[in-house]
This record gives structure tokens, C-alpha cells and sequence, in this order.
């Protein structure tokens, strides 16, 4: 039987994937738990739900609201329509491509372990920002405890190999055991949900230093003895020369579903054009006051629509989705 599960349950998972402390997390479980739909489709999410809130109801009875080790990174706040990750192993190229993609100013050297702590700056498409995070690298021997906890939280992970590497298929090969337990890298975001402790992070592959010589020829081999299995898309690119650049941004914006809308004041005649309010396709108007104020959404009546799918001045309820470009008259 289909779980049939409500938005609000969604929204719920999304945020206890993005959850920074054990409180967090149980605080989440409870409104999945809630929101659930009751019936036999469910029953073993129910149960695993409840089993889970119970070990939380524990854990945060012993350490209170402190974070868990390996969670301390995801504090750096979330800003923009989504978070990034540049992950991959040591000198990939990440933090050229940082500098490249912000105004980030990260220290790069021809070095392993240059970037020794999750550093991130903001990446534009258009008028959409971005929050973009390069990792420490990752090797079969290290991983920074953070990375875990901030990949599980993310909203894509571009997972960078270097195509001027003769180690390549070893780094590669390396990353991705290290993601092969309770926080996996795959096509889409979601939850088991045959066990929701095991998550699954959207990922791309950044095919980096594609400018090199003998880049096509390791990326053949990449793709027959790594790559091949992996249903993830891939992107060429180039930091020092710029290849690519402007097509990634353009599908993180695709892939992220995000629809920018722009508010209009009731007093004043034009909109502000300039900083959107972003949400994901398919979200409603409530999203929208939420972004404007947490506490708008609660008294939200309706909003006038000026957009492509309605004519100018449309008046609308609460629930209607906007499309990517619509400018909104809320009214509460």
C-alpha cells in the first residue's frame, strides 16, 4: 500500500536531515510521527519513527541541546536559495573553484589539506544566490568528523575529481567508500525509508582540469573501472580557465527546483526586482510569507499575482503555487 505521505511530512524530513543538533532531530521525528498518514502502508515507518524518537528522547536527556561531534561545521548559518557542497579528494581543484564561483578568497597551493576547515562563500545565477562550501579533502585515511553531518544536510554535493591526476581512479575510489554507510551520495535527496537513519544526498560529478592534456583519456578510464555504475550527472569543467562555469550554475539552479518571486509592497506602484524570495517548485504562497517573515504565514489571506500563468493583478489564495518570475501582493 502506497505511504501516500502529506507535504508537511516532507517538509519535516527535509528539515531533520538538515537538523544541527540531536533536539533538533527529535523535534523533527515528532512532526513526521504526526503527520503521517495511519494506515497499514505506514506501519513500519511508524514504528521506526517511534523507535528512533525514543533513542533521541535519551540521547538529548543525557548532553541536553549540545551538538553531536561532527556537527559543529553545519553552524555556519544557511544563506541563499540552497547549500552546495564541494567535496572530493586532496588537490581536486575545490578551492580554485571557490575562488572561481565567489568572492571567496580561499588559500590554494599545490598541496594536500590546503583547506583545513569547511570554508564558504556566495555563488550567483542571475539574481539567485547560493551558498557554496569547499570540504577539507577527504583521503582513505582522513575525514574531517564535520563532513558527514554537513554532506547529510546539504541540498547538493558536487563531488569534484581531477582529470590531471594519475591517482585518479584511487582518490575517486577512496571518496566514495567513505559514503558508503548511513550518508550515501546518489542521483536525488532522500530518505530509506526502510531505515531512516540511512540518507541519501543529491550529487553531481565535477570532471575538474578538463583542459588537460590527458583528461579525456583518465576520464575513459574513470568511467569503465569507477564511474560506471554511478547514475549521477556529470559536468565538465575547468577552474583556471573558466570551462563549464557558467553551465554549472545554470543546473544547480535547475537540479535545486528553485522558483525566485519578487514582492511587491501594497503602497508602492513597482516591485522590488533586485533580491527574490526564493522556494522550491511545487511550494505555495505560505512559503513565501514564511520567507518574509516567519510569523506572516499564519495570517496570510491571499496575495495579488502578476506572472506568466495569470493575468496582471490576479487575486489568488494562500495556496497558490507561484511560478519562477511571478511578482506577489501579499495580504494578511
Amino acid at each position: 500500500m502506497p505511504a501516500n505521505l502529506t507535504p508537511q511530512y516532507h517538509k519535516a524530513e527535509a528539515a531533520f536531515r538538515q537538523a544541527q543538533s540531536p533536539q533538533e532531530e527529535l523535534d523533527c521525528l515528532q512532526v513526521m510521527l504526526r503527520e503521517i498518514p495511519k494506515h497499514k502502508g505506514t506501519d513500519k515507518l511508524q514504528a521506526d519513527l517511534k523507535s528512533k524518537i525514543a533513542k533521541l528522547k535519551s540521547e538529548v536527556q543525557k548532553i541536553g541541546s549540545q551538538p553531536t561531534p561532527g556537527k559543529i561545521a553545519t553552524k555556519i548559518p544557511r544563506q541563499g536559495a540552497g547549500r552546495i557542497l564541494l567535496l572530493g579528494a586532496p588537490n581536486t581543484g575545490k578551492s580554485s573553484l571557490l575562488a572561481a564561483l565567489t568572492r571567496a578568497q580561499p588559500e590554494i597551493a599545490p598541496y594536500p589539506f590546503t583547506t583545513q576547515s569547511p570554508l564558504p562563500g556566495m555563488m550567483l545565477f542571475e539574481d539567485c544566490p547560493f551558498q557554496l562550501i569547499d570540504l577539507p579533502p577527504v583521503t582513505p585515511d582522513f575525514m574531517e568528523p564535520s563532513t558527514i553531518g554537513l554532506v547529510r544536510g546539504a541540498d547538493l554535493i558536487c563531488l569534484v575529481i581531477d582529470l590531471a591526476s594519475d591517482n585518479i581512479l584511487e582518490d575517486t575510489q577512496a571518496v566514495l567508500a567513505r559514503f558508503d554507510g548511513k550518508t550515501r551520495l546518489a542521483s536525488e535527496t532522500y530518505l530509506d525509508e526502510e531505515d531512516l537513519g540511512v540518507s541519501y544526498t543529491a550529487t553531481i560529478i565535477l570532471l575538474n582540469k578538463c583542459d588537460d592534456p590527458g583528461a579525456q583519456e583518465r576520464l575513459a578510464m574513470l568511467e569503465e573501472y569507477v564511474l560506471g555504475p554511478l547514475k549521477m550527472e556529470r559536468l565538465e569543467v575547468s577552474a583556471t580557465q573558466g570551462i563549464g562555469l557558467d553551465v554549472l550554475k545554470r543546473r544547480v539552479f535547475e537540479l535545486l527546483d528553485v522558483v525566485r518571486v519578487y514582492a511587491k509592497h501594497p503602497k508602492q506602484k513597482d516591485p522590488d526586482m533586485t533580491k527574490p524570495f526564493t522556494i522550491r517548485r511545487g511550494q505555495t504562497l505560505v512559503e513565501v510569507a514564511e520567507c518574509v517573515h516567519r510569523d506572516m504565514a499564519a495570517t496570510l489571506k491571499g496575495a495579488r499575482i502578476w506572472g506568466k500563468a495569470v493575468h496582471a493583478g490576479t487575486t489568488v489564495k494562500p495556496d497558490y503555487t507561484p511560478l519562477d518570475g511571478d511578482i506577489v501582493e501579499l495580504h494578511v
